[in-house]
């Protein structure tokens, strides 16, 4: 910063140069010239000097691809880390290459729209309306720290076909179980243990021994597994207990002795460490000529059955760890508990046969 004097037309005149940094670390400078006296020109420095400091002073405007890595990094402290990384893969491939270094103040729902239902191709509806949702939680985070006035999402909506989730009834169940430990599949521990638990697949690779209280008829669900980073904690960041059924309680004892030292429960697959086990299990089902579902059906399938059964929605949401009753309530209605008996009030019947007298078609055909 100076005031420098120069002469121009034989007139004396000033010139007040100003430069520093802002936060984001860009240069910021400016330059007044034309100043006819010294006075003038340390008023016009006392003022940039203000400006600069203004400038230095003044909250970063974030770009989209700063305020993204920042969003992510509060997101590991609250959120699964499957669920983490999910938001950084899908935001960085298809958010980013286009917003990256704009202003998150300055993209407009406009922006957002176009990029929902023009610049997603080949998507589905349902990818659209998650993709969506993710940009959506960026901004309103954004909006939360008093970044930008407005979420950018608001009005935006995508309509999609809900997901028709497969399940496994108890029919089916039982000849699944039964046709897996008869050809002594290898998969057969592990479906047995996820259909009378409900656990995540990540939750089943984690369980250890020191789990599985035997005398207390229950286990402790504290971590799960994933094949990028080990050892993680659960969905829900939160541990639950799942009750053992005696014949859970009676394989799990004979599972133990057979296991010898192996502090896992569960055998160690390779196709389940690289995440074949939805193949598996659909290839299984489609040879038995069953319901073809993926291994995470059986968790669903678990849910269903137990709702139809009549346990309570708060004990099942409990039990499988849903941190949010609307999501085991999405249940209910494939397990037909909310419907059950409504058509038993309707006032009429099926007709039977006359007492000593049956009509004949021609005869009753007269009656029409």
């Amino acid at each position: 910063m100076s005031i420098n004097k120069y002469l121009k037309e034989g007139k004396t005149y000033y010139e007040v140069y100003m430069s520093g940094f802002d936060p984001r670390g860009r240069r910021w400078q400016k330059r007044t010239r034309g100043i006819d006296s010294l006075r003038k020109a340390e008023a016009a420095e006392f003022e940039l000097k203000r400006e600069l400091a203004k400038v230095r002073e003044s909250p970063i405007d974030y770009r989209w691809s700063e305020w993204l890595q920042i969003c992510l990094k509060n997101m590991k402290l609250s959120l699964s880390y499957s669920t983490t990384i999910n938001y950084e893969s899908s935001l960085n491939k298809w958010a980013t290459p286009r917003w990256g270094e704009i202003e998150i103040k300055k993209i407009t729902k406009m922006q957002v729209y176009e990029l929902v239902f023009e610049g997603l191709p080949k998507l589905s509806d349902q990818s659209r309306k998650k993709i969506l949702k993710m940009i959506r939680r960026v901004f309103q985070m954004a909006v939360d720290d008093g970044l930008i006035d407005r979420n950018p999402c608001l009005g935006i909506q995508v309509k999609a076909a809900e997901v028709n989730q497969k399940v496994l009834t108890n029919t089916e169940v039982e000849f699944f179980l039964k046709e897996a430990k008869n050809c002594d599949h290898r998969f057969y521990p592990i479906w047995l243990v996820a259909l009378m638990t409900g656990m995540r697949s990540g939750e089943l690779f984690a369980l250890k021994w020191t789990d599985v209280d035997f005398d207390g008829k229950i286990i402790s669900v504290t971590k799960s597994w994933s094949s990028k980073v080990g050892i993680v904690p659960t969905k829900s960041q939160r541990g639950r207990v799942v009750p053992i059924s005696d014949d859970l309680l009676y394989y799990l004892k004979e599972l133990k002795l057979k296991s010898g030292d192996c502090e896992y429960v569960l055998p160690r697959m390779w196709e389940w460490e690289r995440g074949d086990q939805a193949r598996i299990t659909r290839e299984f089902c489609a040879g038995l000529k069953i319901t073809s579902v993926k291994f995470h059906d059986l968790r669903a399938t678990f849910i269903t059955n137990l709702l139809a059964r009549g346990v309570s929605l708060a004990r099942v949401m409990s039990v499988v760890g849903h941190s949010q009753i609307k999501t085991t309530n999405m249940y209910l209605r494939k397990a037909g508990v909310d419907v059950q008996g409504a058509t038993d009030s309707l006032g009429y019947k099926v007709p039977v046969e006359s007492e000593g007298k049956v009509y004949s078609l021609t005869e009753a055909m007269k009656y029409k």
